[in-house]
């Protein structure tokens, strides 16, 4: 198995060795696909260039992950600038707090369980990609605050409004107003119990929105399964659906939305 060696060339300098002849066409082909995946010993695989690739970097998922193997990660991932965790428990949140470099900057939220460690001059640079994100109701902010991190890293204006579930409809509005006249590219709405808020948006406004399930419920289709099978069975037109608690994955999807929009609307 083909190893990448810490310290391997970055794609930079693969084409600058390659424009000034010290490297064949072959060759730099051969380092451009194995530069986009980094080993840590036997452990993991890394896609250390995915962010070059697809406009989002790899998120190390620390579930079912020991604090060693956490760590080794990160610090591998590291040497790209910037490392993102999500879904870290407190231990592992102490245990990357540790690791982290000296001239790095660390953000960690116990709430949602995101981990933040880059360099202190890793710049974030703005991509003119706006976000909207509803919560239904306080127990679904977390997963809302998931989504949000993981937008505003990626460079995106988020604007966030939460407890404005349907169980008092008139919450809502002003919010969404706000969003329309913000002209966000995409809505994120998250909630749980019955799921209804995600249909409810996706009924009123022009832009695509993300709906995300959360665990919170109980008796028949708790955990989250009520609302989920509420989002998939919508009548309103306009709304995706991720899994339950996936505020990452909702918040990748409208990165990914928000951004290519920002494109569209830049000189040509």
């Amino acid at each position: 198995m083909f190893r990448l060696p810490v310290g391997a060339p970055s794609m930079r300098g693969i084409l600058e060795k390659l424009a000034k002849g010290l490297i064949s066409v072959d060759d730099a082909e051969k380092l451009l696909r194995t530069d986009a995946i980094g080993t840590v010993s036997l452990l993991a695989k890394l896609d250390v260039n995915r962010e070059v690739r697809k406009g989002i970097p790899e998120i190390v998922l620390a579930e079912h992950k020991s604090d060693e193997d956490l760590s080794e990660i990160a610090l591998r991932m590291m040497e790209k600038g910037r490392v993102i965790v999500s879904r870290a428990e407190k231990a592992q949140i102490e245990a990357l707090r540790k690791i982290a470099p000296a001239d790095s900057c660390f953000w960690a939220d116990e709430k949602t369980g995101v981990v933040i460690i880059k360099k202190r001059d890793f710049k974030v640079e703005k991509t003119g990609g706006r976000i909207g994100i509803l919560a239904a109701g306080t127990a679904d902010i977390p997963v809302a605050e998931e989504a949000r991190v993981i937008a505003e890293e990626m460079g995106c204006e988020v604007s966030t409004s939460y407890d404005v579930g349907v169980a008092g409809i008139h919450r809502l509005f002003p919010s969404l107003k706000d969003m329309i006249e913000r002209d966000v590219d995409v809505i994120v709405v998250v909630a749980g119990m019955e799921g209804a808020l995600p249909s409810v948006v996706s009924g009123l406004v022009d832009v695509p929105v993300i709906g995300v399930p959360t665990s919170v419920g109980y008796g028949f289709g708790d955990r989250g399964v009520g609302a989920l099978m509420a989002m998939l069975q919508a009548c309103s037109l306009g709304l995706a659906v991720v899994n339950i608690d996936s505020g990452v994955a909702a918040g990748v999807v409208a990165v990914l939305i928000a951004n290519r929009a920002a494109r569209s609307r830049r000189p040509r």
